[in-house]
């Protein structure tokens, strides 16, 4: 005889991170950072769109703060992380602003890496132009 289904879903398992790595991606239009544990799955994210900036002001240094305030928040609330390396990517105006918020929010941050990739020849320039 078959079994029957309790109608009950499995509960999900909430992990205890105590060291991860924290991804700031810097652009000149906006800020994503995105916490991951150290086999990279993403436990939590905000950007500066995403916290209610729009237009011009989402690439303020200051959109960067609540961004990076908004994901340390739900860090210190689920009790998830202790120690973290950051790791930057690009050269917008937030990159300062992420790690000062991040390091006084009293996670440990062993590492700073800086990610930002480089053009080895890059793309083909456009033309010169003739007036």
């Amino acid at each position: 005889m078959p079994r029957r289904a309790t109608g009950r879903l499995p509960r999900r398992i909430k992990h205890r991170i105590l060291k991860g790595v924290i991804y700031v991606r810097t652009s000149f239009r906006n800020t994503i950072i995105t916490v991951t544990d150290t086999r990279g799955q993403a436990f939590c994210w905000a950007s500066a769109g995403a916290c209610g900036f729009k237009g011009p002001k989402r690439r303020s240094p200051f959109a960067t703060q609540i961004a990076t305030e908004n994901v340390v928040h739900t860090l210190k609330n689920q009790g998830l992380l202790k120690e973290a390396e950051v790791r930057i990517k690009g050269s917008g105006p937030g990159r300062e602003t992420a790690i000062r918020i991040i390091s006084q929010s009293g996670i440990y941050i062993s590492k700073i890496y800086d990610i930002t990739g480089h053009a080895h020849n890059g793309c083909r320039p456009p033309r010169r132009r003739r007036v």
